[in-house]
């Protein structure tokens, strides 16, 4: 463009403010404040990013620029950033070797980085700016063959980057301005939670990563949390399960991110507003003022009686487990061609007692809807058939894309990345998925990788492959683990939306089945701002999987799956749960940190049956009001059909 050649760039704000930094910005290709050196290359880094005919202008006139090649490389947990001019390439003139040396950025650490600023004109090239924690800012790169978002899309893979609330062309590097992307991030879902992104809270999943308010006074205590977090988490596992694991680690930080999540507005759901987050400026006599409240512990705490007499509820409500559904017992609630006679009592058997593993890959298809209560043997078959031939064919989508191509399409890049290092870490201390090279790992993520392309809208999320792990061991068929996959998401998709509008809308219900089930335990979480119910995110996102042993996950799973007294009996146990321990959580005067880490450190000590005998007693008790309590489309309810809307709404910008 011969008007862009001749542009003069002095009235470009963001191009003015960084020429009255140029000297000192380019000696950080060499040296910051004087004191840190950069290396030309890191010795054996990965290559995550590449781009060309990226361009400075050391001058005012557009005329006057160096274009050259920008990196980004990766060394364990680290990501640097190089770009280096042309040889013998700058325009009207060639670039001496000492001008080449001058004007190179040198492997740039982004722990180093404090933000990006990105600047996308109407006419014009696109031009980011990195500014170091020191403030001193790098010239404008320009972008003259675009890719801009294959930058941002590359680096927050790797680096948490959150969009700065002052300034939308601003991006935080390391830093955790957003109050909701905080908490979600922290709490959600490998990004965010689609995270495509998104749901990170310091030193983890999912929640993720720990938060600090985005006000001045903590831009330094926000750095330095986020790098503890660093040390511990993988830089790719964006919103990562594994900082669920590590929930008891969040600091009293979490608790100001999450207070307004739930403030309720005219609708009765929660009204997000960024301007009520903020941690207040730090007391100098804060250590003291901490013993002293340790002092101040009452030597008894009156907890409120229970206002439905629990224990006596369970007894009178709540039916015992019974044996779990057995072959012959199942066999006789079939016809001769196959058909289930009584639905509604098959679901209500296998509510109360489960099913024994060996006839679980059977009566799993029914739970899930991929056969029909009402579907023959033989038309089973055909089923089983004709969906095999569907499935292969949408795998071959994704393994059909040639290298040349995959460099070309970033989102498939992306979400295969994810992929590939979820499906590692997921329950592999088990034999079926123990082991290097197991073709079980592989299958799992080929099921993944190819929902992604099913499902394109809502794509990958993290948590999703700790839901489909156990069907794939069930079912131990790629096909016919797919199709059951499918139709699990068509009730739990919404728990991976970008903007965790499902998890919300459960989290949401149960405040209110609470407030109905137990008001004093209601009130109490009132001034201690934990109405938010934020504690239960993990066990919502992904149905408890955490919590229990494998072989009850797979118990709890089918008799959710019946539906048989409500389609929300997971949020009643989370109710049971917090009931059968109201009195240590009262009694110990537990705040919403400490709450947090009870909650977490629950896992693996909670007793199924009876926590599943409460959770019914509780249902049955609330009847119409606790249905009432719980808004239509819920998940797992299947969404309300709107034709304007889509079902997964998943924004395709970067950040």
């Amino acid at each position: 463009m011969h008007e862009t050649e001749l542009h003069d760039l002095s009235d470009d704000a963001d191009y003015a403010a960084s020429v009255e930094q140029a000297s000192a910005s380019v000696m950080l290709t060499r040296t910051e404040s004087g004191s840190r050196s950069f290396p030309s290359e890191p010795e054996g880094a990965e290559l995550i990013y590449s781009k060309d005919n990226v361009t400075i202008h050391p001058t005012q006139f557009a005329s006057e620029r160096i274009s050259g090649r920008l990196k980004l490389a990766k060394q364990g947990d680290s990501v640097f950033m190089t770009w280096s001019p042309y040889k013998g390439q700058r325009s009207n003139a060639r670039l001496s070797e000492k001008d080449r040396n001058l004007y190179t950025i040198r492997a740039v650490p982004f722990s180093d980085v404090r933000s990006i600023r990105r600047h996308t004109p109407t006419l014009g090239w696109q031009y980011i700016i990195i500014v170091m924690s020191s403030g001193l800012a790098f010239p404008p790169l320009y972008f003259y063959n675009g890719g801009v978002k294959e930058f941002f899309a590359t680096l927050k893979q790797h680096v948490l980057i959150v969009r700065s609330l002052e300034d939308a062309n601003v991006f935080l590097v390391n830093d955790f301005q957003n109050p909701l992307q905080r908490t979600l991030s922290s709490l959600e879902m490998p990004g965010a939670v689609s995270m495509g992104s998104a749901l990170s809270i310091p030193d983890s999943g999912s929640p993720l990563a720990s938060l600090t308010d985005g006000g001045k006074n903590s831009a330094v205590l926000s750095q330095s949390i986020f790098r503890n977090w660093q040390k511990a988490q993988d830089p790719g596992r964006d919103l990562s399960i594994n900082v669920l694991e590590k929930f008891s680690l969040v600091t009293k930080f979490a608790r100001d991110t999450t207070t307004q999540l739930f403030r309720e507005n005219s609708n009765g759901f929660a009204a997000l507003d960024p301007k009520n987050y903020g941690i207040p400026r730090p007391r100098l006599d804060a250590p003291y003022q901490e013993e002293q409240e340790k002092k101040k512990v009452p030597e008894e705490t009156h907890v409120p009686a229970d206002p439905i007499e629990f224990d006596k509820l369970a007894l009178v409500w709540g039916q015992p487990r019974q044996s779990p559904l057995g072959p012959i017992e199942w066999a006789s609630f079939l016809d001769s061609e196959g058909r289930i006679m009584d639905s509604k009592a098959l679901r209500k058997r296998v509510f109360y007692g489960g099913v024994e593993h060996t006839i679980r890959k059977e009566v799993w298809a029914f739970l899930l809807g991929y056969h029909d209560y009402e579907s023959t043997y033989a038309e089973r078959e055909y089923l089983k058939t004709s969906k095999r031939t569907e499935y292969m064919t949408i795998k071959q989508q994704w393994q059909s894309i040639s290298p040349e191509q995959a460099k070309r399409f970033t989102k498939f890049r992306e979400r295969k990345g994810l992929i590939d290092k979820d499906v590692v870490r997921t329950d592999r201390s088990l034999p079926f998925y123990e082991g290097d090279n197991n073709p079980n790992v592989k299958t799992l993520r080929d099921i993944l990788l190819t929902y992604s392309f099913y499902n394109f809208d809502l794509g990958y999320c993290q948590g999703m492959s700790d839901l489909l792990s156990p069907i794939l061991y069930v079912m131990e068929d790629e096909s016919e683990s797919f199709w059951c996959f499918v139709e699990l998401m068509e009730r739990l998709g919404p728990n991976f939306n970008r903007d965790q509008s499902g998890i919300h809308a459960q989290l949401f219900a149960l405040s209110k089945l609470v407030e109905l089930l137990d008001a004093p335990l209601h009130d109490y979480f009132q001034p201690r701002e934990c109405l938010n119910y934020f504690f239960c995110f993990r066990w919502i996102l992904i149905q408890f999987k955490r919590e229990f042993e494998y072989e009850q996950i797979m118990f709890l799973w089918e008799v959710l799956w019946t539906r048989h007294l409500s389609e929300h009996l997971h949020l009643y146990l989370c109710v049971a749960i917090l009931k059968r321990y109201r009195d240590k959580i009262m009694g110990e005067q537990m705040d919403f940190d400490t709450l947090l880490k009870f909650i977490n450190e629950l896992s693996g000590h909670i007793e199924l049956d009876p926590f599943l005998r409460d959770a019914e007693a509780l249902c049955i008790y609330a009847g119409e009001n606790g249905a009432a309590s719980i808004p239509p489309g819920t998940p797992p309810s299947l969404p309300i059909e709107n034709e304007n809307s889509l079902l997964y709404s998943q924004d395709d910008e970067v950040l």
